[in-house]
Parts: structure tokens; sequence; C-alpha cells
């Protein structure tokens, strides 16, 4: 059966370069464009890993995140950030709240981040 990924990023090019990658390499993709109905899809969809961002309109990345860690039915789910906030400070907050790794959307290619996801959801 296909893992799932839930894609939550308000940038509509790169969420669907993304996705259409990912669904090349046989994942199964849920996306979201907002915070609100990023925390909603983790808890309909329940999916195997979740591809983060932390600029995004209403509630941000750290507010889904900590959403889902306090969550002790969702808190076990991997949750991969990418973001442009590539500073130290954000990259070790997301870390310490619980993200299993944190990219930064400039230095990472779509083939980066699949390799990052097959090494997370092994």
């Amino acid at each position: 059966m296909a893992k799932k990924i839930l894609i939550i990023e308000d940038d509509k090019f790169l969420r669907e370069l993304i996705s259409q990658k990912l669904s090349k390499e046989g994942y199964d993709i849920k996306e979201a464009v907002d915070g609100e109905k990023g925390v909603k899809a983790v808890k309909d969809e329940k999916p195997d890993l979740i591809l983060l961002d932390l600029i995004l309109p209403g509630i941000d990345g750290f507010e889904v995140l900590a959403k889902i860690k306090e969550d002790p039915g969702l808190s076990s789910i991997p949750v991969i950030i990418l973001s442009n906030l590539g500073q130290k400070d954000d990259i070790e907050r997301g870390l310490k709240m619980g993200a299993d790794d944190y990219l930064i959307k400039a230095h990472s290619t779509p083939p980066e981040i699949i390799e990052k996801i097959r090494s997370v959801i092994k």
C-alpha cells in the first residue's frame, strides 16, 4: 500500500511540483494550503509523513507542528519542515518541537526532498 504524504504548503507552484514528483515515486499525496486545513487534514488522513511549510496563512507551521505533537494520536507521525526560514533559531526551534528534519527551500532540490522523505519513512 502506498505511503501517504501530506504536503502543507501555501505556494501553489512548489506544492504542485513536489506533489507531482512524489506521485511519480508512488506516494499517495494529500495537500493543504494553510495551517488550519493542514491540522484538519492530519486528523482526517493520518498520513505516514507530513511535509510542512512554516510560513502559512492563518496559523503558522510552528503552531501546526505544536498541535500535531501534542495530540497523542498524531504525535508519532514524522514531520519534515520545508521552509524559507533558514535562521539557526528557526531550525533549532523546529527540531526541538519534534520535527524529524528541517530543509531550507532555497537549498533543497525536489530529488533531495524525496531522498529525505524516503529516509524518514523507511
